[in-house]
């Protein structure tokens, strides 16, 4: 009988989905694994803006102390949420395939008023040949990403935004009891614990988080047993595309808690990365997308961010710097 792997999980549905997610892909494996459940900062606290609680590694920094201390041999991350440098002593040890990369909004209401409405704040903006006809709503979305806040102030800057915490159970809950028009979610983590509603839109034109979709394992550096195990499992263009994503976020700033997107897909032995910088209040954007050969794309993601910083995302990124 082989090394039964401990496996550190948050305690929430879709961080248990996760884990247990990885216990199955070892178990294909004849590997023996067991979860263990840890509390994170993330879970504990749920009314401060995850911006203001110096959120990278809010909901990683428990398991990697837990995993740096040996009480787990194996952490799973949702991967947008895993800080662009690990902590030290742990490395990487597999990354899932990944599900849907897309934001989506859950509204309330009658969906063709709804999707009327988000159309007409859209196009009636810049409308300079009849300013008169600007549609001033008070439309108001909740969510607790600076990424998606800056997004849709860019698209709808007469929107309100509320600030919206807790696990996924939670906020579908607090956005039903509110007097929001809605929210945005990633639609993965819906999804994955079937809790996407029928009262959801694709937000096909908001870029994602890098690495949003994907699932990180992580182990300790010398743990060659949990490493290879892991391994087997390891979905190599996932790997790639969410590496490309993570370096044009460190690149560019290196946090989570900015509003910063990042995009790779392989298609066709080609990589296409987009990406997008903005201010924080959505009023200054700068977007770049590159297409590669897959064959020569594993510095894609820093060779974006120069390029874009040359762009004019550098003084987007100085501001957003000097205002922490």
């Amino acid at each position: 009988m082989g090394k039964l792997i401990r496996i550190g999980t948050r305690e929430s549905q879709l961080a248990v989905w996760q884990a247990t997610l990885v216990q199955q892909l070892l178990a294909k494996n004849s590997v023996d694994s067991e979860l263990v459940f840890i509390k994170s900062e993330g879970d504990i606290d749920l009314q401060t803006p995850l911006y203001e609680m110096g959120v990278q590694g809010v909901f990683t920094r428990s398991l990697d102390i837990a995993l740096i201390n040996n009480k787990i041999d194996i952490a799973v991350h949702s991967m947008k949420d895993v800080p662009t440098q690990l902590a030290k002593g742990i490395a990487q040890s597999a990354v899932l395939e990944r599900a849907s990369y897309k934001d989506i909004f859950v509204y309330k209401g009658d969906p063709e008023l709804v999707k009327a409405q988000l159309a007409i704040d859209h196009n009636d903006i810049g409308n300079s040949e009849n300013p008169s006809s600007l549609h001033h709503s008070q439309f108001t979305i909740a969510t607790s990403s600076i990424r998606r806040k800056a997004q849709w102030l860019n698209r709808y800057p007469d929107h309100l935004i509320e600030n919206l915490r807790g696990n996924v159970n939670t906020r579908l809950r607090k956005v039903q009891e509110s007097n929001w028009q809605g929210a945005i979610f990633a639609a993965a983590g819906l999804e994955r614990i079937n809790l996407r509603p029928e009262n959801a839109i694709d937000l096909d034109w908001m870029l994602p988080a890098p690495a949003q979709g994907a699932i990180m394992v992580v182990c300790r550096e010398d743990d060659q047993v949990s490493l290879e195990a892991c391994q087997q499992f390891n979905h190599a263009d996932t790997a790639l595309c969410t590496k490309i994503e993570r370096d044009f976020l460190k690149t560019l700033l290196g946090g989570c808690s900015t509003p910063i997107s990042a995009l790779a897909s392989v298609t066709n032995g080609q990589v296409l990365f987009r990406g997008n910088i903005l201010s924080v209040d959505g009023k200054e954007k700068v977007d770049i997308q590159k297409t590669v050969a897959l064959t020569d794309a594993l510095n894609l993601g820093n060779l974006a961010a120069t390029e874009i910083l040359n762009k004019g995302a550098d003084a987007i990124a100085n501001a957003i710097r000097n205002a922490k």
